[in-house]
């Protein structure tokens, strides 16, 4: 079945005659072709999908499931959405509220006259928690592609080096093994910076002793990988080591509990209190972790105020964390698809200890 069938099937149980898609994440999902713009209509009887002269080929041969009309600037998107809304006697459109911004909703009450215009971007979203087999080969070739740079980064690293100097070499690496561009700006910070979870890398030379996190990943066939591992230069502290067995213990104990029909809040707490039992509960400030695909945040959420049932099939960022303040954190991250009975992680990257000498 194609996605857009899949997107249409969804209709009558939402009360609505039709679906607008515009924004780049759900034209990838539905469409399975990436492009800086377009717009697609669906139907219960058909779909369309609107795009213009620099895409209208590719998106010929790429696309089934949908007639393809080209846009100009006499005839837009918008235009021709209005065409088929009105041909088909569309009486309640689902749009992305998610996405949509207020200048693109103001043009389209304006412009889809007689149409309701309904928040819809949760079927989408629900409709994408589940990843099908082909969904999840290429985010397994886009963590192979981030291992990879993993690997290679790992004979990079040494005293001296600056936290922009690795992430400039994370990001090269990956685009040589294949990536088409990152699933975000990597997030590489070294010693006392360790301590903030997001933190921006900076021109700071590492040391002898730090904790190095590195947080990255890499886009490939439109999919998104995401990982985190957190290294030790030179040496580690007694006190560095059981932080960090700590949290791979949290991990392991979250992905564990992780299947489905469990809630995110479940998975959380079960993290949560393996670090809360070591005594550094204060320092977990963030959820367990999210799900990831066409964007490298996507629902369902594992945090402690998502109670709702996870669907088996779902990915999972397993991510917990410790940073004490000023001194250094730790942080560990796999991605893991959630099964009825167990999750399986899609990572090979190791994760104990790491220690650079």
């Amino acid at each position: 079945m194609s996605r857009f069938q899949k997107i249409a099937d969804c209709l009558e149980a939402n009360q609505l005659d039709a679906m607008l898609i515009t924004s780049a994440p759900n034209r990838l999902y539905a469409t399975g072709f990436a492009s800086s713009d377009g717009a697609a209509v669906i139907t219960r009887e058909g779909s369309w999908f609107f795009i213009d002269s620099r895409y209208i080929e590719a998106a010929q041969k790429a696309i089934t499931g949908a007639e393809i009309r080209l846009t100009t600037t006499e005839k837009t998107a918008v235009d021709q959405a209005q065409e088929v809304l009105e041909q088909h006697n569309i009486k309640r459109l689902g749009f992305e509220d998610r996405y949509a911004t207020v200048k693109e909703y103001n043009r389209w009450k304006e412009k889809f006259t007689g149409c309701e215009l309904v928040p819809a971007a949760q079927i989408l979203a629900d409709l994408r928690m589940i990843k099908e087999p082909a969904e999840l080969e290429s985010m397994i070739a886009a963590q192979r592609i981030a291992e990879k740079a993993l690997a290679d980064v790992l004979d990079f690293i040494k005293p001296g080096k600056t936290e922009q100097e690795v992430a400039a070499f994370l990001q090269y690496r990956m685009l040589l093994h294949g990536a088409k561009k990152m699933s975000f700006d990597p997030i590489v910070v070294g010693g006392p910076n360790s301590s903030m979870p997001h933190g921006v890398p900076s021109a700071r030379p590492l040391a002898d002793g730090d904790f190095l996190t590195m947080d990255f990943g890499c886009i490939y066939n439109g999919y998104c990988s995401d990982m985190t591992r957190t290294i030790a230069i030179g040496h580690a502290t007694e006190e560095m080591e059981t932080v960090y067995n700590t949290v791979l213990q949290a991990q392991l104990a979250g992905i564990a509990a992780a299947r489905g029909g469990v809630t995110g809040k479940t998975v959380h707490e079960t993290a949560a209190k393996v670090i809360a039992d070591a005594g550094y509960g204060e320092y977990f400030g963030h959820g367990f972790g999210h799900s990831l695909g066409v964007e490298v945040h996507e629902d369902p959420r594992f945090s402690a105020i998502h109670d709702k049932p996870i669907p088996a099939g779902a990915t999972l960022s397993a991510e917990p964390g410790i940073y004490l303040p000023g001194r250094f954190g730790v942080r560990i991250e796999d991605v893991v698809i959630v099964g009825e009975e167990e999750s399986k992680s899609i990572m090979e990257a190791p994760k104990e200890l790491l220690i650079l000498r």
